[in-house]
């Protein structure tokens, strides 16, 4: 077996079953080694004891995003990884990402190469523990397997009287959006889920695709018909008119949406003196930003012209923060890259890379956000994907005649070049993914690393993220 770490250009080779676990023992060495400098390097801010917990907690997800989605997107910003700022924080952990009946045996995924192809998880439990800290089955949006509804951050963000949002590239009711904010005992049910998010939820700020008047090129559609990702015709229309939306706040008076739909919109909205309350940000495509646009899906990123008619992510983002900061007591804001996922279904290398990269740029605009406006003592960013998608790793990759494993790396072929990979997969996997995280509050995701791969270190269920949000949340 060889298990490389994501920055390793070696050539890999099968092992004999004593050279496997004596490597075995040096990677689990090297990755605590790694592991404890990460944590030893938490800064200032974090390191203060007696702090009063995050006012803001902002928690960014690309959907997919596995060691390697994140790795390729690195090698084509930069030419090198380590360069993100995320990829800076003071904690940087692995996370298990399985359902309710599932399980991660760490010898057993690097022994086997298709080990990582059982039982994964999908978006929608996936989002709920993350959520809810609650594991649920498969398909299932905010609700336990018997049945009942679980409590999410967002609600006890809305108790502490905060404001709350979710932003998306792909359709704003799809299952990571839905996941922390709905109930619904099936996450293919869009327009039941649309129409809790605007009429039933304390939400403020709800963003991503969907429009049922544009395809997936940003063309207006002569007939439009797919209305089920904004809730059906009623709720679309009354979206336009200003008047969807329930009592959000508890005063007894309907607090209405403002609808956003262009670019130019989304643009004004990341940079207005003056907010509305809530915002309903409705893209101008069908389904995603841009991995669902035409032209070669195969082609290098960025060949095929971009949908032009649609902000990216970090604008959205921009525009969400700007919304939710007039709120003095804080907010809770989830930000998902959801068509990394998208591309690593259909094995896109270029497109995926697209995708990783935009869920950079938002990150980064998020860290601007919190040097500028707010800061590391009273914000915190949780940066981590849902489940890897496509089992990506470097070619050459997979499993001899007895099942055992040879993961070889992505060979980097430099800034702006797409490095040589290889999906093995076009589904979700079991694989531990990457997460990281600064401000105050972080602390409690390092301690709850608990658990030791032989190759990713230490690492944390994603239970994780919501007992940590409900413990520091104040």
């Amino acid at each position: 077996m060889h298990t490389p770490s994501t920055s390793e250009h070696a050539r890999g080779t099968r092992l004999s079953a004593g050279r496997r676990r004596r490597l075995g023992v040096i990677l689990a060495g090297l990755a605590l080694a790694a592991t404890a400098v990460a944590y030893s390097a938490d800064d200032a801010s974090a390191a203060k004891a007696c702090k009063p917990g995050a006012r803001n907690v902002i928690v960014m997800i690309s959907d997919g995003m596995g060691y390697n989605q994140m790795l390729a997107g690195d090698y084509f910003q930069y030419g090198a990884t380590g360069e993100q700022t995320y990829q800076q924080f003071p904690v940087r952990t692995a996370m298990s990402t399985y359902s309710v009946y599932g399980s991660y045996d760490p010898l057993a995924a690097w022994g086997l190469f298709d080990y990582a192809k059982n039982a994964p998880t999908d978006s929608a439990s996936a989002a709920t523990a993350m959520s809810t800290g609650v594991k649920n089955q498969d398909g299932v949006i905010g609700i336990d397997v018997n049945g009942k509804p679980l409590y999410h951050v967002a609600q006890r963000a809305e108790v502490l009287k905060k404001s709350t949002g979710v932003v998306t590239s792909v359709e704003w009711s799809h299952a990571t959006p839905a996941g922390f904010v709905a109930h619904n005992a099936s996450r293919n049910n869009y327009a039941a889920i649309a129409n809790e998010m605007i009429n039933d939820s304390g939400t403020d700020v709800i963003m991503g695709a969907g429009s049922p008047l544009f395809d997936d090129h940003g063309t207006p559609l002569a007939t439009p018909t797919q209305y089920k990702y904004v809730g059906g015709v009623e709720t679309w229309n009354a979206l336009v008119n200003g008047t969807a939306g329930g009592d959000a706040d508890g005063d007894g008076d309907p607090d209405p949406w403002k609808l956003i739909q262009s670019k130019l919109q989304f643009k004004r909205l990341a940079c207005a003196k003056k907010t509305p309350a809530r915002v309903c940000g409705t893209a101008r495509s069908a389904t995603t930003l841009q991995q669902s646009r035409g032209g070669n899906a195969m082609a290098a990123p960025y060949t095929v012209p971009m949908n032009a008619n649609v902000p990216d992510l970090a604008t959205m983002t921009k525009g969400a923060l700007n919304v939710l900061d007039a709120n003095r007591k804080g907010f809770l804001l989830m930000v998902e890259g959801g068509a990394v996922d998208w591309a690593g279904h259909a094995n896109q290398p270029g497109r995926t890379i697209e995708e990783q990269v935009d869920f950079n740029e938002a990150v980064e605009a998020v860290c601007r956000w919190v040097r500028r406006n707010s800061s590391w003592d009273e914000t915190l960013v949780i940066v981590t994907g849902d489940h890897e998608t496509g089992y990506l790793w470097g070619p050459g990759s997979g499993a001899d005649a007895t099942g055992k494993g040879t993961w070889l790396p992505l060979v980097n072929n430099g800034e702006d070049a797409v490095p040589a990979m290889q999906f093995n997969s076009g589904d979700h996997t079991n694989s531990l993914i990457p997460l990281f995280a600064k401000g105050d509050g972080a602390r409690q995701l390092r301690a709850a690393a608990r658990k030791v791969d032989p190759v990713r270190g230490k690492y944390l269920d994603n239970t994780a993220i919501a007992e940590t949000i409900f413990s520091v949340m104040r």
